[in-house]
């Protein structure tokens, strides 16, 4: 089986070349420039590497035939962000593929109604990347239903894993917060930190990809959350990080906007659009009818993070 995987060396693809090698797929990885796994494997070896500039290519019209010319039975798509660039693609891959997996979001669903949130609640969608991700997820069902296309959207929490820093407990990327939870040093968080986030090791999300391209039939046509079995309040991911450093996590609450002082504008857009989601997604679903079966927890996962900031020297303790 060919497969295409746009996007490949990235962080979900990373993990999940290796798996499709491993069961005898011939696979072609498409970037835009001569980007590395973040772990290297040697199923890599046997990997074809296409270089393509999505964004060049979809202006000039031609990024779906590119992929066709492909001949793909199956493509995974992790770069999808707006309804025209799948739209590209299906219009080109329609009635000439087996199936097309795109990486989605939770973000699409807005703010929460009732938690676990599942697929199927009605969605809230709010900033430019859910109201995106949720307008792709539309589309592809859409066609699915209309025309048959065989479209599967899965759609992926707070991604971490090893080699890169994972969204810390203040919902933004900066390592200071890691380092001042390490050294027991205050840390303001807004209201009293019940918010939540809810991560996915990028190993359970190449499995739940790979676990829905070999369950077919099922996985056609539907959406599903790829995130560990639950999601974490910023508190308590707060408390667990200081534990890891044997220190007990010394928080503040702030009603107001107290909580933002010396962070960054970008940290603090992070955080509020974070703390204004605050995911708790089901995934009963996907272990229904994929058998999804995530190997981390949300601490897990954050935990193989950390460690590894910690041998790069990302952390003060």
């Amino acid at each position: 089986m060919r497969t295409v995987i746009i996007g490949g060396t990235g962080h979900i693809g990373t993990f999940l070349v290796p798996r499709l090698v491993e069961v005898g797929h011939e696979v072609i990885s498409i970037s835009r420039g001569d980007m590395k796994p973040y772990i290297e494997h040697s199923a890599w070896k046997h990997v074809k590497k296409v270089k393509i500039d999505r964004d060049k290519a979809e202006a000039e019209g031609i990024f779906g035939q590119k992929i066709l010319e492909l001949q793909p039975d199956v493509v995974f798509d992790m770069i999808c962000f707006t309804r025209k660039s799948a739209q590209q693609l299906v219009e080109a891959l329609k009635g000439n593929i087996g199936h097309y997996l795109v990486c989605g979001s939770i973000w699409q669903h807005g703010h929460s109604v009732v938690v676990p949130t599942k697929e199927e609640e009605s969605r809230n969608p709010f900033g430019e990347y859910g109201i995106n991700k949720a307008e792709i997820e539309d589309y592809l069902l859409n066609e699915h239903k209309k025309n048959g296309f065989p479209a599967t959207i899965i759609q992926a929490g707070h991604i971490v894993g090893p080699r890169w820093i994972p969204l810390n407990p203040l919902g933004n990327f900066n390592p200071k917060i890691f380092s001042i939870l390490a050294k027991g040093e205050e840390l303001l968080l807004p209201t009293y930190g019940m918010e939540t986030l809810h991560h996915v090791h990028v190993d359970d999300l190449a499995q739940i990809f790979f676990k829905a391209m070999i369950n077919r039939n099922a996985a056609i046509g539907e959406s599903f959350h790829a995130v560990s079995e639950r999601a974490v309040t910023i508190r308590g991911y707060a408390e667990t990080v200081a534990s890891w450093f044997g220190q007990k996590a010394n928080l503040k609450f702030m009603a107001g906007d107290e909580w933002k002082a010396g962070l960054t504008e970008l940290d603090i857009s992070r955080s509020m659009d974070h703390i204004l989601h605050s995911p708790n997604c089901s995934i009963e679903k996907a272990k229904r009818l994929l058998d999804y079966k995530p190997r981390y927890s949300s601490f897990q996962a954050i935990y193989e993070a950390v460690e590894w900031m910690k041998e790069e020297g990302l952390i003060e303790y």
